[in-house]
Formats: C-alpha cells, structure tokens, sequence
C-alpha cells in the first residue's frame, strides 16, 4: 500500500476511520445477502470474466434491482451466500441506489424506499 491509500484509509470524521467504516459496511452487507441467500451470490469474476486483483463481487437481486459491493477477498468465507462463476451483467446501479436494499422483506420492514430521499 503506497502512502496516499494509508492516509485516506486512516483518515477520520473523529469517530470512524475509512477502514473501519469499510469494514462496517461489509458485515452488514454480509448480514443482509446471508439473511437473504436465495437472492444473493458472490462471485470471484465480473459478467466479463475480469475482477480487480485480491478482490470478489458480492450481490444481492432486490425486488427494486441489482446491488453489489466489490469486496476484499479475505471476506469470501463471511458471505454464506452460493458462488457463481460469473456476476450477472451490471444493470447499471451506483451507490445512490443503496435504498433498493430497504425492499427486501427483512425483520418485518415495511419501509417504502422510494420514499427515503437519503442522497
């Protein structure tokens, strides 16, 4: 790791590193695809057979659409969700899509994502 990428990842609001809310989003990511395995998958390749070096796509297909997150390898065991062999293609969604997640059925959520304006 050059300088650069120690100091963003060490770089803090005065609560949370970047690391550490690196880290938070993918146990919760993982709770979420493992709470709901028969809509999600990990894969060690994209759609197109390439993946960024020491890293895996997680996702999980909500009734709004696709969500994914690129995770560092040492995270594949902590996804007990079935490999594939290739991602689905991307449908196009970015991190602005986060409130697909609020349409899964989990815990009773009756939440309406459309209405969380939270971006």
């Amino acid at each position: 790791m050059n300088n650069n990428n120690t100091v963003i990842n060490a770089t803090s609001d005065g609560f949370h590193t970047m690391d550490e809310l690196y880290h938070h989003r993918t146990m919760l990511f993982a709770v979420i695809c493992n709470q709901n395995k028969s809509l999600a998958w990990k894969s060690k390749l994209h759609s197109d057979g390439t993946m960024y070096e020491d890293y895996f796509i997680a996702g999980i297909d909500t009734p709004n659409g696709q969500f994914t997150y690129h995770q560092k390898m040492i995270y594949w065991d902590l996804f007990k969700v079935p490999a594939i062999a290739h991602a689905p293609g991307w449908d196009g969604h970015t991190s602005k899509d986060v409130n697909r997640l609020m349409s899964l059925k989990v815990c009773g959520c009756e939440s309406d994502p459309k209405t969380l304006n939270l971006f």
